[in-house]
């Protein structure tokens, strides 16, 4: 049985990891200190182990991004993934502002509030650079931090902020919203374009048919987004993996050896035959240098 608050599309569904994983979503009312309303904040949770693993996922995403990756994580560890403010299928509250500085907020206050104790945080994509920020505002709570294709290195002006409604309207609606556009997203995030199947598709889009999709992505655009984290990259004192897809044609490979370079106590993992999303196309390989680099009591950089 799927979670009643899931979108009927749910049940589309054929992978057998996709099912499974959206069968175990859970919900909970999570108080900051953003809004008066507690937010319902949906994550999944599964094994056990000492230290926890906690995954974030990346841009217009959700918790299913990590369908492949959580089951051969939670075999051997205590496994958290949840959906970031204003994205996945946590609750978007009209009256909630959105920005880099609500999601560390909220993604504290979850922490707090059903973890508290650090953790092995883990960011694909746009959850690298929000697993940054999380880590350079709250070290305590962060063990070891992983960064999977991360972004955080962008100079770039974020355009978003010029989205002003209808256009920013039309730019959800009518751009984001469509399938042939998003597929076309979803094969540029593979080497290999097998992998974007239907299912994917799913998976990609079901969140899309949550209430205030859209307002909630203009809100967050228009904040500006995640940026560049190059001159904080060095007080990042946790011992830190970067896993990095050689054929990445998202964000490219440059940054890799940047985040290496620039983040002390680091080292980086390439992962042959494999683009934007290892935890998807690799998830293996990806999983095993996630425990390996778990159980490692020193970094050697």
């Amino acid at each position: 049985m799927f979670p009643s608050f899931l979108p009927p599309l749910v049940q589309e569904l054929t992978e057998e990891t996709s099912i499974a994983l959206a069968q175990k979503i859970k919900i909970q009312e999570i108080v900051t200190p953003l809004t008066a309303q507690p937010i319902a904040t949906t994550y999944v949770q599964g094994g056990q182990g000492k230290t926890p693993i906690l995954l974030l996922h990346g841009f217009d995403s959700s918790l299913l991004e990590f369908r492949r990756l959580f089951p051969l994580l939670e075999r051997e560890n205590n496994s958290w993934i949840v959906d970031l403010l204003g994205f996945g299928f946590t609750e978007r509250l009209p009256e909630l502002p959105l920005s880099t500085e609500a999601i560390k907020t909220h993604l504290y206050y979850f922490w707090k509030t059903l973890i508290s104790q650090p953790v092995i945080l883990v960011g694909a994509s746009m959850g690298g650079a929000a697993a940054i920020d999380f880590t350079l505002t709250y070290p305590e709570a962060v063990e070891k931090l992983v960064l999977l294709d991360s972004a955080g290195l962008a100079k770039n002006p974020n355009v978003g902020k010029f989205l002003i409604q209808p256009l920013g309207y039309l730019a959800t609606e009518l751009f984001l919203r469509k399938p042939n556009i998003r597929q076309k997203i979803s094969v540029n995030a593979y080497h290999d374009p097998s992998f974007a199947s239907r299912d994917a598709q799913l998976c990609a889009s079901l969140h899309l048919e949550m209430p205030g999709w859209s307002q909630a992505l203009i809100k967050f655009t228009q904040s500006g987004g995640y940026g560049f984290f190059g001159d904080k990259l060095s007080q990042i004192q946790q011992p830190t993996l970067i896993l990095w897809g050689e054929r990445d044609r998202i964000l490219g490979t440059a940054d890799a050896e940047k985040f290496q370079k620039e983040i002390p106590h680091s080292k980086l993992i390439w992962i042959k035959e494999c683009g934007h999303v290892p935890h998807l196309e690799k998830p293996q390989i990806t999983a095993q240098s996630i425990l390996e680099f778990y159980h490692e009591n020193n970094l050697s950089c």
